[in-house]
């Protein structure tokens, strides 16, 4: 029972992430911090009573006359949208139960002639879900239409975690090898007659890289905070230590949120965050609070430093530079994501971002699906 109800709350927060995603792409201003109030607001009335569920939606999504007068028909049209697939879905499962076999007929056409036909069909299927995932990976996550979110989605989690298992047995060969160790190469050699056929090494113990990740979730940055959270979310199932913060005019903590085994659950959690969501951007200040909070700790020569920003800061630029020298010179390496590097006339001439160059190791865009799966080069030691 309980992991029934469990499994019908995810549904439900996945449900209302989705229709935030839909209203923000017919114009209103339900960025990271509105969704998740979103979450929340569902979470307290439930979403049993459409009518109720509306009410509370439209009070923290809705920020002007204008997206108030839209907000309803956008509400019942996406959820009898999300009605009627339920629907589908049961007529096509029942169906399919009522009888799994093909006709006779069917089973003679895809045995003669015709099977020609059928392969064929079957590829151009296949070359067409290839050409959806190409096309995905290289979409901007900016501008993505709504009817491929949903896809969009299903393909990040099963890529971000094949990049991650990949980091992760990549890390499992990467021992280096030493000396030789004589008395275990003869230990190993008295099966074999005494011949050393295999030689046992003295290896060095290869330490794993730490991860630290410093999210923007600044207004300019609202299209890309969530994309950006789920590549954070993945990259714990590879490094054993991923330490999380987001910033927006003040840095807070959400490495405890995202160690939940799903990130619908973690969304919940960052509901009670206080980051400054969706407002400016101090990330010289932020990073100072950083070092002065947690630098001891975390800030190691094994420390590969990552901040996902656009750059876009309302500090004093200087408080930037000096902040990313003191982090520079304390970690293995600085990797600064900024997803308007994906856009072909863009110049990092803001005065954060070039106060910030001199101090970046690895400076990449992170506006698409195939831009974040990109920083698997960056992350392993060569």
């Amino acid at each position: 029972m309980e992991e029934e109800t469990l499994a019908a709350g995810l549904e439900a927060a996945k449900r209302i992430t989705e229709f935030c995603r839909f209203v923000r792409a017919e114009g209103l201003s339900a960025g990271v911090k509105e969704s998740v109030t979103a979450l929340e607001a569902a979470r307290a009335v439930g979403i049993a009573d459409r009518e109720l569920l509306r009410l509370a939606l439209r009070s923290v999504l809705c920020s002007s006359k204008d997206e108030w007068d839209k907000f309803d028909d956008l509400f019942w049209v996406f959820f009898r949208d999300v009605e009627r697939d339920k629907s589908r879905r049961k007529e096509a499962a029942g169906s399919q139960k009522k009888d799994d076999r093909l006709p006779e007929s069917a089973v003679s056409t895809f045995m003669g002639k015709s099977g020609a036909t059928g392969e064929q069909e079957d590829g151009g299927r296949a070359v067409v879900g290839a050409a959806t995932t190409e096309r995905l990976k290289r979409a901007d996550f900016s501008q993505v239409q709504q009817k491929d979110l949903a896809e969009l989605e299903r393909l990040a989690v099963r890529l971000l975690r094949q990049m991650s298992l990949r980091l992760s047995r990549r890390m499992k060969i990467m021992q280096p090898r030493g000396r030789v160790d004589l008395r275990r190469t003869i230990r190993r050699s008295i099966s074999r007659g005494g011949d050393p056929i295999y030689l046992s090494f003295r290896n060095k113990k290869l330490q794993q890289d730490r991860l630290t990740v410093l999210l923007d979730i600044s207004g300019s940055m609202n299209a890309y905070s969530l994309f950006l959270l789920r590549f954070a979310y993945a990259l714990q199932k590879h490094f054993k230590r991923v330490d999380t913060f987001l910033f927006s005019t003040q840095l807070a903590e959400i490495t405890p949120m995202l160690r939940s085994r799903d990130l619908y659950q973690a969304l919940f959690a960052l509901g009670q965050v206080s980051a400054g969501w969706s407002g400016g951007t101090k990330i010289g200040e932020s990073l100072r609070d950083f070092i002065d909070f947690h630098g001891r700790k975390l800030l190691t020569r094994n420390t590969l430093f990552l901040i996902l920003s656009d750059g876009w800061d309302t500090g004093e630029p200087e408080i930037l530079a000096a902040q990313l020298d003191a982090i520079k010179r304390r970690v293995r390496k600085v990797i600064w994501l900024n997803p308007l590097l994906g856009m072909s006339e863009y110049q990092p001439v803001t005065r954060g971002m070039s106060a910030a160059l001199p101090y970046i190791d690895v400076f990449a865009p992170a506006h698409n699906l195939e831009s974040l799966l990109d920083l698997e080069r960056h992350l392993t030691r060569s």
